[in-house]
């Protein structure tokens, strides 16, 4: 099996990543965008650097720890959880790009900050030696701090129409102040645009080559023989489970000292039966859906079967609905001052409703994958028992 980075765990250092995020979260949010300290603390903290290529000084780190920093710094600001995850994710993808795009952006250093435009927003045409690029791409999260973003487009030309990703240095680009949205504010996604910019070929990759997992090091660290398929949705739902956990501790420290006045009588908030049918339900969700994304990464740590894509996608969708009814119910259980705007269970109840929107954690497309695959091994099997074309009864 291929090597794993032998770096400290990212998840070491995530606890003190988080206490610096939570001490800024309220202004993330009120300011659209994350404070300089907080992109320090989580550069700081290995985030950027987690799944770099050993060679250019990064840990090419696994998935399981991946997934417990994130929901980590997540609890103190899903924002700051969101572009942690970002930017650690978009930097395995960087390195699928050839050795020379790979060299040129970390050649100060693993800690390039790396965002990205995964909906086509531009245009690519061929140029000499590589491509140039136009266009807007929207909501490319933490794009304010990054210094590189992988920018998509569709290649030009007849046939099926091929996605590519170009990777473009921040001086190419400017941006437009177009975030503003419910949830997740604090990640800042606005619009990057660029205006015929050269790309050399060496910055540029297929879609293809991400969706198989072939990164052109040989051997690849294990991090990097994952298809992108398997672990796309761990980016968006881990941060969602990290901002319903802290909405949980928040909630349950606060309605446990929360007293009301019913029919003449003032009664603990926590002794009433709806208050606790609450926090059992939502601690339950929240420590499945923590489980059941456990599971995920230590696929792709481990290298499972192919099964295991079409069974992520199945998960994704249904850990997003699960952390949503999760902070519903709390937020119900909070009555009016739940609704007061700013406090840490209103921002998560918005956060993760704003990260289970996300076209990845749908679930009817979701579904279909999972249900494809296993109506598909429904039928292999049943091929298998029953030779000769003969169908077992029971």
């Amino acid at each position: 099996m291929p090597e794993t980075g032998s770096a400290a765990p990212l998840s070491a250092a995530a606890g003190g990543a988080r206490r610096v995020v939570a001490e800024h979260a309220e202004r993330a949010d009120l300011d659209r965008g994350l404070d300089p300290q907080a992109v320090r603390a989580l550069t700081e903290a290995g985030f950027a650097r987690h799944f770099v290529p050993q060679r250019f000084g990064g840990a090419a780190g696994g998935f399981t720890d991946f997934v417990g920093a994130v929901a980590e710094v997540s609890q103190g600001c899903a924002a700051a959880g969101w572009c942690a995850s970002l930017f650690a994710s978009h930097a395995r993808m960087a390195a699928y790009l050839p050795a020379d795009g790979q060299k040129e952006i970390w050649q100060d250093g693993p800690d390039a900050l790396i965002s990205a435009g995964f909906v086509p927003g531009g245009t690519a045409r061929p140029a000499a030696g590589g491509w140039t690029l136009s266009g807007s791409w929207n909501f490319v999260s933490g794009v304010d701090h990054a210094d590189w973003a992988l920018l998509s487009a569709w290649e030009p030309g007849p046939g099926e129409k091929r996605l590519r990703f170009f990777a473009v240095p921040r001086h190419d680009w400017t941006v437009q102040d177009t975030w503003f949205t419910v949830g997740l504010r604090g990640t800042g996604s606005r619009t990057a645009v660029l205006d015929e910019v050269f790309v050399p070929g060496g910055r540029t990759l297929d879609q293809a080559v991400l969706l198989t997992g072939t990164a052109p090091e040989t051997p690849p660290a294990r991090c990097h023989a994952v298809p992108l398929r398997l672990v796309n949705g761990l980016t968006m739902v881990t941060p969602a489970l990290g901002a319903a956990t802290g909405a949980l501790h928040a909630w349950t420290r606060w309605i446990g000292q929360k007293t009301e006045v019913l029919m003449g009588r003032t009664v603990q908030a926590a002794e009433k039966a709806s208050v606790q049918s609450a926090l059992a339900r939502s601690s339950a969700a929240v420590d499945a859906a923590r489980l059941v994304i456990g599971r995920i990464a230590a696929d792709a740590d481990t290298g499972a079967g192919a099964g295991a894509t079409p069974r992520s996608h199945r998960d994704f969708a249904v850990v997003a609905e699960t952390l949503v009814e999760a902070v519903d119910r709390l937020q119900r259980e909070s009555g009016a001052r739940g609704q007061a705007q700013g406090s840490a269970v209103e921002r998560a109840w918005r956060d993760v409703h704003a990260a289970a929107s996300h076209a990845a954690l749908q679930f009817d497309s979701n579904a279909a994958v999972y249900a494809r695959h296993a109506f598909a091994q429904h039928l292999t099997d049943t091929k298998e028992e029953a030779p000769h074309g003969r169908t077992r009864r029971g």
